[in-house]
């Protein structure tokens, strides 16, 4: 086995994964928030898939490649195989909606979260452990059996008490305090299975393909302006056509359209009746019988 680092720029990797992992978490949050006041199935399905993006993929992916380029291992080159890196995106993003389509739609009860728990802890699981599988160094990687089943635990727990906060918190304060806890878990289960690993170097492979890790700055940092664009434009439209039609969908027609609902139509004869109607002039009498107007 050689020595392998997991903070080779200090607390640098580790701060700005929580800051991820935080971010994420305390967007979805709100998005789920929006999503239990929704009026519509549609509607609230729209929110949902908005969270999963926060929290499959900037609470969780982000969190993970942003803490591996802290990932050294100094006597071999580590490279990163770009199509298994975006295949451990779409894995959080999907097992993160499946969550919460789960949760999010239906009765509130323990059974539920604690199923879409399961689902969405093994989408994590396996989003984390096949980005691992697409470092590539010049060696063999180890994992320590009992560590990785300690990552598997926290994966499901986390997800779990994340599902539950989707579900029940309310509120700027709570949900801060429930993005912070959700952070720390991400976090913990990354460098508990980063802690699983061990590498045994293999002196007769020279050449490691794949892109360098410090390479993948660039798009971690387009992917997550994207994230963040994407999420604020997306609600920002869920939030206009909320603002501007009722729960149904039909378009209001001005401020007090719901209350009461205005014409045209309506205003022409509401004009006519409080129009007066002329009087009838008054009927004089003649002296032969005769009436004058």
């Amino acid at each position: 086995m050689t020595e392998v680092h997991h903070f080779t720029y200090g607390v640098f990797n580790p701060i700005a994964a929580y800051l991820l992992a935080f971010l994420g978490s305390f967007f979805g949050l709100l998005c789920t928030a929006r999503a239990r006041d929704a009026r519509t199935r549609g509607r609230r399905t729209r929110w949902l898939s908005i969270a999963a993006f926060a929290i499959g993929g900037g609470a969780i992916w982000l969190m993970h490649f942003t803490a591996m380029l802290g990932f050294d291992v100094p006597a071999s080159p580590v490279r990163f195989d770009v199509g298994m890196t975006v295949a451990s995106l779409l894995f959080a993003v999907v097992a993160v909606g499946l969550g919460l389509m789960i949760v999010g739609h239906g009765p509130r009860r323990l059974g539920r979260v604690i199923g879409a728990g399961l689902l969405t802890g093994g989408g994590v699981l396996a989003m984390h452990y096949s980005g691992m599988e697409g470092m590539h160094v010049a060696g063999t990687i180890h994992y320590n059996l009992a560590l990785v089943l300690a990552s598997a635990i926290i994966a499901v727990v986390a997800s779990s008490v994340a599902l539950w906060f989707a579900i029940s918190v309310r509120g700027w304060a709570p949900v801060i305090g429930a993005a912070a806890i959700m952070g720390i878990a991400v976090c913990g289960m990354h460098y508990t299975g980063m802690a699983a690993m061990t590498v045994t170097l293999d002196h007769q492979l020279v050449e490691v393909h794949g892109i360098r890790p410090l390479t993948m700055i660039v798009p971690i940092m387009l992917i997550t302006a994207a994230t963040i664009v994407g999420v604020a434009l997306s609600a920002l439209q869920a939030m206009t056509e909320e603002e501007f039609t009722d729960g149904a969908g039909t378009p209001r027609r001005g401020v007090h359209a719901e209350n009461n609902p205005w014409s045209l139509k309506q205003a022409s004869l509401a004009t006519s009746a409080r129009r007066p109607s002329p009087r009838p002039a008054p009927v004089r009498s003649t002296t032969n019988g005769e009436s004058l107007v």
